[in-house]
């Protein structure tokens, strides 16, 4: 695996779930940071800055983002199964999503130093705010 550079984004992220008929809460996609709208047949899933977050009941705050510096191409592989791969053997929970330039994963902010170690020490350069 190559070495990455990841960057530790600053802030509070929120997973929250809300039913599969359910709105865009409006303005959620007009604030800075990470958002991530997705919809399945069972829900709506949103990933976004704490402070943004909609009322629900199934809602998960306290994610930190780590973001690998990209674009990357689209013919690299692995990159997410080596990074999970690494935090799994920490012991450390995540949340994986990519986007059209890069990947993301988000674990929560108790594990942040855990995580930042365990990436560090498989060769990778972790850039904190």
């Amino acid at each position: 695996m190559r070495r990455l550079v990841v960057d530790v984004r600053p802030g509070e992220y929120t997973i929250a779930r809300l039913p599969a008929d359910a709105s865009v809460p409006p303005g959620l996609l007009d604030g800075p940071g990470l958002v991530c709208v997705t919809r399945t047949p069972a829900e709506l899933s949103i990933v976004c800055p704490s402070e943004h977050a909609p009322r629900t009941d199934e809602v998960q705050p306290g994610w930190r983002l780590l973001t690998v510096r990209g674009p990357l191409e689209f013919t690299l592989t692995g990159i997410m199964a080596a990074l999970s791969g690494e935090l799994a053997a920490a012991g450390v929970t995540l949340f994986a999503l990519s986007t059209y330039d890069t990947d993301h994963l988000l674990v929560k902010a108790t594990d942040l130093g855990r995580a930042v170690q365990a990436l560090r020490n498989s060769g990778h350069e972790v850039t904190k705010p």
